[in-house]
């Protein structure tokens, strides 16, 4: 069983979602704790004190994000990221569907520490039932009084309202996000300024992650060195791991940072399906880069700090398990035709190098590359890289230049079969990746 649950308390205490249950468990205690006897920057403070980092991928610490809005410049804006769109990540919606109020209520706070009156849940478009179901909690916060106006007796005043996007992964990142929510084509903004000082309507915004905000309650209820129980000292708290793949339990589990793949994987997960060796981790879903599954990146912790160290990120943790049947060619064929399909466009690099990418790897997997395709497809994954206004061209050649690189020898089965894989070639693309 996991050390705690912070953010999915629910597997713990049975209806938490409705509100006398929530209540008798110190719900909305930090809400009102913070409207009657804090200042916004004293909140502010707490989350940066807890050492709280992002935890929709990115990693960056929630306090010092929120103290970069600018003061000077108003409204305020608190965006909610919920389109939760990585392939193999599913905690988001774990936790809204089934811990509502303790996320709603990290919203709040997270509203109050910026001074934003007004604040908007972002969804995929495929949530559209969870979005009703946001609402209707929203509805009963507002019918108990704890949104609305000037609550608790004070001057400040809250609304919540949910958006549901169109189904495109590209409105994850956040720029994109505020675009769409703005009601136009979801593509990201040239960077500098960011939304802190130019975001939703040009106003300053925070963007957020739902898990990151879920923590925020139990921060400002019970102190920032309560949340530092879990984890490691520069990646605090415990982490929602959204383990998939070749793996026998598949799931969410939250544990603390710095927990290792080998303890995710065999401990809690139950090892690999048909008990088959371990090939490779992808750590971040697939916009990962591949980990080869050896000892030392087995045992290597799972926090901000040390999953670099094998060669990857952490990510948003959505750990996909792959194992020796599985063939590196068929996996990225996968990946870039998911990158392909998700490119909004805006970028040359991207939008013509997932196309270019997806032609190749289809070739390479289907046996009917030769080794120099697979030295093209390197070179094009390595012409996109860095060239783009947001990550996604990033992301589509994560795992093609890694696999190919990590796992010659899958390409090299496929090249061979085509008759044209010579070592003059091998060395030609161990080049081209360096």
């Amino acid at each position: 069983m996991p050390e705690a649950y912070l953010c999915l308390r629910h597997r713990e205490i049975e209806n938490i979602d409705q509100m006398d249950v929530y209540r008798q468990n110190g719900g909305f205690s930090a809400w009102e704790k913070a409207i009657s006897q804090m200042q916004p920057d004293e909140v502010t403070t707490e989350v940066f004190d807890s050492g709280l980092r992002g935890r929709g991928g990115a990693g960056f610490p929630t306090g010092l994000k929120w103290r970069f809005m600018d003061g000077n410049n108003w409204p305020h804006y608190v965006v909610v990221n919920a389109d939760e769109s990585e392939p193999g990540t599913f905690k988001d919606r774990e936790i809204m569907e089934s811990n509502p109020l303790q996320f709603l209520e990290g919203v709040m706070l997270t509203s109050y520490a910026v001074g934003a009156n007004l604040s908007y849940i972002y969804l995929r478009g495929e949530f559209w039932e969870l979005a009703h179901y946001l609402d209707e909690r929203i509805a009963e916060l507002e019918k108990e009084g704890l949104l609305g106006d000037k609550l608790f007796g004070s001057d400040y005043s809250l609304r919540i309202r949910t958006h549901l996007g169109a189904g495109a992964y590209i409105c994850g990142e956040e720029t994109a996000l505020l675009e769409s929510l703005e009601g136009k084509l979801g593509q990201p903004r040239v960077r500098p300024p960011f939304p802190p000082s130019f975001g939703l309507y040009g106003k300053p915004t925070v963007v957020n992650n739902v898990e990151t905000l879920t923590n925020v309650p139990l921060i400002i209820e019970h102190g920032s060195s309560y949340y530092r129980k879990w984890g490691t000292e520069k990646s605090a708290g415990t982490k929602v791991f959204s383990l998939s793949g070749r793996v026998k339990k598949p799931g969410n589990y939250e544990l603390p940072l710095g927990t290792t793949f080998r303890e995710l994987i065999y401990e809690y997960g139950g090892g690999i399906i048909d008990d088959k060796e371990v090939k490779a981790i992808m750590p971040a879903g697939a916009s990962s880069s591949m980990i080869v599954a050896n000892d030392e990146a087995l045992d290597t912790p799972m926090d901000y700090e040390n999953v670099p160290n094998v060669g990857a990120q952490l990510g948003s943790a959505s750990i996909i398990v792959i194992d020796e049947t599985v063939s590196m060619d068929w996996l990225i064929n996968k990946t870039v035709h998911f990158f392909k399909h998700e490119s909004c466009g805006k970028c040359t690099p991207c939008r013509e190098g997932t196309f270019w990418m997806s032609n190749v790897t289809e070739r390479v997997h289907e046996g009917q590359a030769n080794w120099e395709d697979v030295i093209l497809l390197q070179d094009v994954a390595t012409n996109i890289k860095g060239k783009c206004l947001c990550a996604l061209g990033d992301f589509a050649t994560e795992a093609v230049t890694t696999a190919i690189e990590r796992f010659p020898e899958d390409f090299k089965a496929k090249a061979k079969s085509n008759g044209a894989a010579s070592e003059e070639l091998v060395e030609t693309s161990a080049a081209v990746a360096d």
